[in-house]
């Protein structure tokens, strides 16, 4: 409610006197036709929550985006698992309007640790307690090598997704074990209301760059895009509807609009256009990928934002207006989500990236959180109810 009053007055004085009022006898003007966006998911059968979500991130964008930060509600730098912690409320008086994490530990067991599995029954209850305060939900995969037994950065085999592909071997075994350990999550994630949680997933993220056993020196584009497919098409066929499928690039230099459509999965296997974008403070790269992205995603009208962005350690006081409200105004992304703040109660690393009490940027943080154009969670319309004028299929 904290711009209720300002909006409400703003919203007054734009509206235009009647003939009577003004008393010059002209006519009044007709207001212009709204005309209705049809759009398309990867999955037709989703359910109406998830066919809900989607219209709105496409409608919000309009108006401005969504603030969002991977784990917030899992721990801050001096706090973790508490029961309403989150660094964003802490600075600002409220939470997030996307709350991100991660499922691999869900689905591959963690045979090499990247997030214990201590982590997992926070996890399900953080996730549940965002979708009840009516936030956005949003998932990344760091999966461990299904081949090697190596972790998410194990690139040490350019084999992983060619044997996944490949019908009954080991490794095709064991990945859909994993399709099936995320399938049973996707199900179980239900919130008060008894319904299935809408989740954007972020599979097989940052594909274009050599780290991860899935990417650019691992994998064919063939290969690739088959594997998209196979996560994709899986879930489908495991009775999960509640999934928007979002892909996104790592954008950490200046991008060309065709570099967004690298390893390209297809119109039909793909809802959410992201980018992860680490440029350091540098506001015209910034920029320009912004206008890239929302040139290719309006071309393929989908919705799109800043999936992953930060300064790891940053000290900049007007980080937050200067160097994130700035270049995104009017750029039409639906959100932005800033990395992880790694829990250090003794503070003796600097493994963050967005504010919490004490940094240098809490007053940049609310001047950039009293904008009318960025949404926390409070600000939000009804998620889960469809935007007026938006059709999803």
């Amino acid at each position: 409610m904290r711009r209720y009053y300002f909006m409400l007055l703003v919203a007054l004085a734009a509206v235009p006197l009647c003939q009577s009022c003004r008393g010059d006898g002209s006519a009044g003007t007709e207001p212009p036709e709204v005309k209705t966006v049809e759009l398309t998911l990867a999955d037709p059968d989703a359910t109406p929550e998830t066919k809900a979500l989607y219209s709105n991130l496409w409608a919000i964008r309009e108006k401005g985006w969504i603030f969002g930060h991977q784990n917030d509600l899992l721990n801050g730098r001096k706090w973790r698992f508490d029961e309403g912690g989150s660094d964003t409320k802490d600075v600002c008086g409220d939470y997030p309007g996307v709350y991100a994490v991660d499922v691999a530990s869900f689905m591959d067991g963690r045979e090499v640790p990247l997030q214990t599995l201590s982590e997992n029954p926070h996890k399900l209850r953080t996730i549940k307690e965002a979708y009840d305060r009516g936030m956005v939900v949003m998932a990344c995969m760091h999966l461990n090598n299904p081949l090697t037994g190596g972790d998410s950065w194990d690139n040490s085999s350019n084999q992983v997704a060619a044997e996944i592909l490949k019908a009954g071997s080991p490794t095709n075994e064991k990945f859909n074990v994993w399709l099936d350990n995320l399938a049973a999550l996707a199900k179980d994630l239900k919130g008060s209301d008894g319904l299935q949680i809408p989740i954007i997933l972020r599979p097989f993220h940052e594909h274009g760059h050599e780290w991860s056993w899935w990417g650019s020196t691992c994998t064919t584009a063939a290969e690739y895009v088959a594997l998209w497919k196979f996560l994709v098409d899986g879930m489908k066929a495991r009775g999960v509807h509640s999934f928007i499928y979002a892909i996104s690039p790592a954008m950490n230099g200046k991008q060309t609009e065709s570099d967004f459509l690298y390893r390209w999965p297809g119109d039909d296997y793909v809802d959410f256009m992201g980018m992860d974008c680490y440029l350091g403070i540098n506001n015209t790269t910034f920029l320009n990928n912004l206008k890239c992205l929302k040139s290719v995603a309006e071309g393929k009208k989908k919705p799109c934002g800043v999936t992953e962005i930060g300064v790891e350690g940053f000290q900049v006081a007007d980080y937050w207006i200067t160097n994130i409200a700035a270049p995104m105004a009017g750029r039409k992304m639906s959100m932005l989500v800033t990395w992880s703040n790694k829990y250090d109660p003794m503070g003796t690393g600097n493994v963050y990236y967005s504010v919490f009490p004490g940094h240098p940027s809490e007053e940049s943080f609310r001047a950039m959180y009293d904008r009318p154009d960025t949404f926390f969670c409070e600000d939000l319309p009804d998620m889960y109810k469809m935007a007026e004028n938006v059709i999803v299929k």
